[in-house]
């Protein structure tokens, strides 16, 4: 099972719990503090930055001058923004865990004796392409190939992170 802190949350979900009622979307992402905070921010706003007659006019359905309740509104906004974003690197970190762990139990399916030869690494790949003239297009491109420091297989320097971990190479 993946942990319920890293698994997949709907952004939109987040941003409109966020909207209905303060916190509620970082409640749904399970970001306690953060949802009580936001709670506590826009409550602080309504009761010490908007007036009084403002919010008695919001409560009657009237329409309060927009100057008035801006600050509240700034404030809703922001905890909207911060649910949608916070969703959204969640499920980006979800996503990196995820292919690590596909990485690993590919690596762990393959024979000892592969493995520790580092069967399917990119040079070793390229290199049987080459002797059988099936080169793919620019394969030969001077591309120096480098070690990835979590999985140790060789790595396209050209990419941020490693084509078979998925973990950022650090530059």
């Amino acid at each position: 099972m993946s942990d319920p802190e890293t698994s997949r949350r709907r952004p939109w979900l987040a941003a409109v719990l966020a909207l209905v009622v303060s916190g509620l979307g970082h409640a749904y992402l399970r970001r306690w503090a953060r949802a009580f905070g936001w709670y506590v921010a826009i409550t602080a706003t309504l009761v010490f930055v908007v007036p009084d007659a403002a919010v008695d006019q919001v409560v009657a359905g009237d329409r309060p001058p927009i100057a008035e309740i801006a600050p509240a509104l700034v404030a809703v906004a922001a905890s909207v923004v911060d649910a949608y974003v916070l969703a959204v690197r969640n499920n980006r970190k979800h996503e990196r865990r995820s292919a690590a762990a596909n990485s690993t139990k590919a690596a762990s399916r393959l024979p000892d004796r592969e493995r520790s030869r580092g069967v399917g690494s990119a040079s070793e790949t390229a290199a049987s392409d080459a002797d059988l003239g099936s080169a793919e297009p620019g394969a030969d491109s001077g591309v120096d190939p480098s070690s990835c420091p979590h999985c140790g297989r060789e790595t396209d320097t050209e990419l941020a992170f490693c084509q078979w971990c998925a973990e950022p190479l650090d530059e």
